[in-house]
């Protein structure tokens, strides 16, 4: 008896905690986004869409046909089958990523309570540092900076070095040079040691690839929907003169690829400032919100490169502190924006000078 009193007191299962139905439409929206594209891109291009636009626009075409029509049929599906898309139905993706944040934060402070530890040094450590090594960046991570070390390491003037950096060969590559090496340190390495001062594995602040291969898809599905924007843009005057950072790419392949090991390195040492260390350290007191907080410095960063960029940098910092939660490493966003950033490059020398056509550049 006292045995079915106690059974008619469990609560009844939460309504969110079952599985949300298949996200029906998700095939036909993206059939539509993609027609849509196809059109977009077409009158941008105009008059003259050319071979690469031409084979872009066939290819937005066909995927937006091939979804649209299995969109439909598995709208009137009474039963549809499941499909990896239907996770990126905003529920799963990110409301329940969030819920699932704030509940860790809630259990880690209830076990830091009793087990009488003391005040949560985590966030203000990260927060502190995080705005030194910002500041120390914007201050001393660009050419000016490296000309005022060169003009005191040569004993010249400012100006001289700075005409150096402007016109010598290899004087532009040198300024990205020391651009891309203050990154890592502001980013990755100066985060790293306050990691290893607070005694703790830098592998748990994103670095782990366990589970990987599970969310790879991921990967593949975002960076196939912003190529498709990049691909539009790349046809606007102020993407074209904007990109690549380093003007003289198309001299050889060896300083286009030089360049872009530089970009992937800064890449990798942002993704683990702002999606690894960043957010593992305030999540366990904010939780979710951490996430937020995380944008809004993102956002900054941005500040100087053309606005659209800067806003998507508000909406691509949600969904990819989002991921990095969900997927609990920074792999996924790292490969995202690495790949973007390349493909930027790559189509912005393609509708200005065109690639290099020689392996080495030419020396006097």
């Amino acid at each position: 008896m006292a045995k079915a009193r106690r059974a008619t007191r469990r609560p009844a299962p939460r309504a969110d905690a079952e599985p949300p139905p298949p996200f029906r439409p998700v095939h036909l929206v993206l059939g539509i986004l993609a027609l849509g594209s196809a059109v977009l891109l077409w009158l941008i291009a105009e008059p003259a869409p050319g071979e690469i636009a031409l084979w872009y626009v066939a290819a937005l075409v066909g995927a937006g046909l091939g979804l649209s029509a299995y969109g439909l049929k598995r709208m009137r599906d009474p039963a549809p089958k499941p499909s990896r898309l239907d996770q990126l139905h905003p529920k799963l993706f990110f409301l329940d990523t969030w819920k699932q944040m704030d509940e860790e934060a809630r259990a880690e402070r209830l076990a830091r309570k009793k087990e009488g530890k003391g005040y949560d040094w985590h966030p203000l450590v990260v927060l502190a540092v995080g705005a030194v090594c910002l500041t120390l960046m914007e201050y001393w991570g660009d050419g000016d900076a490296l000309a005022e070390v060169l003009a005191w390491l040569h004993d010249t003037p400012v100006a001289a070095e700075k005409v150096w950096l402007r016109d010598a060969r290899f004087g532009p590559l040198s300024r990205l040079t020391w651009w891309a090496a203050w990154r890592v340190l502001g980013y990755f390495l100066l985060p790293a040691v306050a990691v290893w001062a607070m005694r703790e594995r830098i592998r748990d602040y994103g670095l782990a690839t366990t589970g990987f291969r599970e969310h790879a898809w991921v990967y593949g599905f975002a960076y196939s929907i912003v190529l498709v924007c990049v691909v539009i843009v790349s046809y606007t005057h102020e993407f074209s003169s904007y990109y690549p950072f380093y003007k003289l790419s198309s001299r050889s392949w060896a300083e286009l690829v030089a360049w872009e090991l530089l970009y992937a390195a800064q890449f990798f040492s942002l993704e683990f400032f702002f999606r690894g260390w960043w957010l593992q350290a305030c999540k366990r007191t904010m939780g979710s919100h951490a996430i937020f907080a995380m944008v809004v410095p993102y956002c900054m960063i941005h500040f100087g490169k053309p606005m659209p960029e800067a806003i998507a940098a508000i909406v691509a910092g949600v969904v990819l502190g989002t991921l990095a939660m969900k997927t609990r490493s920074i792999w996924s966003g790292f490969l995202i924006h690495v790949s973007v950033a390349v493909s930027m490059d790559i189509a912005a020398l393609l509708q200005t000078t065109g690639l290099p056509d020689r392996w080495w550049p030419l020396l006097p």
